[in-house]
């Protein structure tokens, strides 16, 4: 049996052809009719990915996903009929990893949940401190950054961010570059999901996050990340 796979979604008719063709594909699935059960699915059953709808009575997927990342780092795919770019950013805010908005083809899901659980199981860890100025360290091992001699603690997506940046010092990374090497090629031009994170990064990392002195954006290209 693959990975297992926990569906909180209130329609029984999705549901049952999520199911079907999930475990077609290889996945264990169970279920919650909305996010309350969801819950308690989540901790009964421990599961590897979470398919995450927005609309539920009891408890919406929003307030649903914030109790989700109390408890766990477990991957999050939001399902949602609001396909606005504030739904996204509300959503990866949150802690989200992906969001995909109703109807979709499964073709196109299945293949998000194989990006997020192939992200999950071959985390970007090195072996070494990596020392950008006086100021900032970059602890691969731990995947943290060191800040005045202060653990600052990253998400897995931040970390694989930042260390595609110190892979590549003073290079100009694209929009593409970066979404195909942290999300996988399915994401090359989901330019929203990387602004998301590239804020959250400055807000951790730069002294000034309105003016950074690490991550610098190239306009219209991507970003560059430099030693002041």
């Amino acid at each position: 049996m693959g990975a297992k796979i926990l569906i909180i979604e209130d329609s029984k008719d999705l549901v049952t052809m999520l199911r079907v063709r999930l475990e077609d594909e290889g996945y264990e699935v169970v279920s919650g009719c909305d996010g309350v059960a969801g819950l308690q699915a989540l901790q009964t059953h421990q599961p590897d990915l979470v398919l995450l709808d927005v609309m539920m009575p009891r408890m919406n997927g929003w307030e649903t996903c914030r109790r989700i990342r109390n408890l766990s780092d477990v991957p999050i795919i939001m399902l949602t009929a609001l396909n606005e770019e504030l739904s996204t950013i509300r959503g990866l805010e949150l802690g989200a990893d992906d969001y995909i908005a109703k109807p979709f083809s499964f073709m196109e899901l299945s293949a998000r949940i194989r990006a997020v659980l192939r992200r999950r199981t071959h985390p970007i860890v090195g072996g070494a401190m990596v020392k950008i100025d006086e100021r900032l360290t970059v602890d691969q091992k731990c995947c943290r950054a060191i800040i005045d001699g202060e653990p600052r603690e990253l998400s897995p997506i931040e970390f694989k961010i930042l260390s595609c940046f110190v892979e590549n010092m003073g290079r100009v990374l694209t929009h593409q570059s970066l979404l195909t090497q942290v999300w996988g090629w399915e994401y090359a031009d989901e330019t929203d999901y990387l602004k998301v994170y590239i804020h959250h990064l400055r807000q951790k990392l730069e002294p000034n996050p309105r003016r950074p002195r690490y991550i610098i954006t190239e306009r219209g290209l991507g970003y560059r990340f430099q030693i002041p």
